[in-house]
């Protein structure tokens, strides 16, 4: 069977959302070990559990990113990336999936946080990035007069390649034997792995918010551009408040911190754009690709202040390694970035298929579901994080026992939303895969 564009779309589709699934559910399944629960009669311990959350999650982030950027590149440039190695590229990509979470399962690790799997594993990773970022590039270069949103995606390809390589300097012995600089490295490449995916997931954002208005206005203004270079900068630099609390020196701290403070610019200019943003939501929210931008709009500016809080010194020194990061990186994760993933997802969907009335309200109960949920999911560790910062601080801060028993409310509560989360992300998952699969979307456009 020969392999077209819209097939490998739609493969790519299809890999991102199941990993959705398993990602939600592995945490559900992490978060009942509080309670030395059962769940399913699945007999592993957080060790592995975690692990697997995390991995099927942020390859979610990864694939469902690899998703739209060959979906909206087509649409943008009618330049046709190759077939072929975007199949051996997802090939690499399933491969190597296969041997992470078989390693997970055996307890087998090697790696470091948030790549906890063997090493070995990392190279038919890589080699999938290196394909994609050909097939992208050899499209890109044959376009002149770049949108912003192209330049975001080469930003990102290009930097998710340079720190997925930094991550892995603990190979050579003399970086590991030094643990200061193996953990400043450590944090400092996930910081700005995150800012890599973050420059595809939000050019993908700048090309719907054109393609929903039918003009190129938003991805083609000056301050499009203003605001890529302001997030680019903040990519290379802002890190250094992600190791405050290692002894580096003062210089990297004060960057990390004038630099993290630059991001009030992107708060205030969401702030005076709020009122056209609600103007437009009354005309658009009925479309379903806009609701989910709106969502990633609102916890864009949530997380906002309470990314800018956490980069202040003073801040930072309560809120680090409590729940309170945690809930800062839900919120981020599954507010902002896959509510733009599943705006491309939708949008691929919508313009190709009519949803029923039926289908329409399912999709809106759904969409509810996750949004309220994940508010009581973050505020709820957001309180778990303060109670142990009390806890921490108090003159007599009593026994490990006495914090765990202040902080069981909050945790009961966290684990009950996680699961209406899970619930409502899984379920909408398994209407997108039904969809995309339906003999309706094969309709060209």
């Amino acid at each position: 069977m020969r392999l077209s564009h819209f097939k490998i779309q739609k493969l790519y589709w299809n890999t991102a959302l199941i990993l959705l699934v398993i990602g939600v559910w592995f945490g559900v399944l992490a978060s009942s070990k509080y309670f030395d629960l059962d769940i399913a009669g699945v007999h592993l311990e957080m060790v592995s559990l975690r692990p697997i959350h995390v991995t099927a999650v942020t390859m979610w982030i990864v694939t469902g990113a690899i998703s739209c950027v060959y979906i909206y590149l087509y649409s943008a440039t009618k330049i046709e990336f190759s077939v072929p190695l975007a199949f051996f590229q997802w090939l690499m990509l399933i491969f190597a999936l296969m041997g992470i979470f078989s390693s997970y399962f055996i307890q087998k690790f090697g790696g470091r946080e948030y790549w906890e799997f063997p090493p070995v594993f990392a190279l038919p990773l890589l080699g999938s990035w290196i394909l994609f970022l050909f097939n992208l590039y050899k499209s890109l270069f044959k376009v002149s007069n770049w949108p912003v949103y192209f330049w975001m995606w080469f930003a990102g390809g290009c930097f998710f390649l340079l720190t997925f390589l930094e991550n892995y300097l603990w190979i050579f012995p003399f970086i590991r034997e030094q643990y200061i600089i193996d953990t400043t490295i450590q944090w400092k490449s996930n910081g700005s792995l995150v800012g890599s995916w973050n420059q595809l997931i939000y050019g993908t954002a700048f090309y719907l918010m054109d393609k929903i208005k039918g003009d190129t206005g938003t991805s083609t203004s000056r301050s499009a551009y203003f605001f890529y270079m302001l997030g680019l900068f903040n990519l290379m630099f802002n890190w250094g408040h992600h190791i405050y609390s290692l002894p580096t020196h003062n210089i990297v701290r004060t960057v990390g911190y004038l630099v993290s403070m630059t991001e009030w610019i992107f708060l205030l200019k969401i702030l005076f754009s709020w009122r056209s943003t609600i103007d437009s939501a009354t005309k658009n929210f009925h479309y379903l690709p806009f609701k989910f931008l709106m969502a990633a709009d609102a916890w864009l500016l949530l997380n906002l202040i309470q990314a800018l809080l956490m980069s202040i010194p003073a801040f930072n020194l309560f809120t680090h390694g409590t729940h309170v990061t945690v809930a800062h990186a839900m919120g981020t994760t599954i507010g902002i970035n896959s509510m733009i993933l599943l705006a491309g997802c939708s949008e691929f969907i919508c313009s190709r298929i009519c949803l029923s009335d039926k289908v329409t309200t399912m999709i809106s109960y759904l969409f509810w579901t996750i949004q309220i949920s994940l508010f009581v999911f973050v505020v709820s560790l957001d309180s778990a994080g303060i109670c142990k910062i009390i806890w921490q601080y108090q003159v007599t801060n009593g026994s490990f026992t006495d914090l765990s028993l202040k902080l069981k409310p909050w945790i009961i509560i966290f684990a009950s939303s996680g699961t209406f989360l899970a619930v409502g992300l899984s379920a909408l998952a398994l209407v997108l895969i039904w969809m995309l699969n339906s003999p309706k979307t094969i309709k060209r456009i």
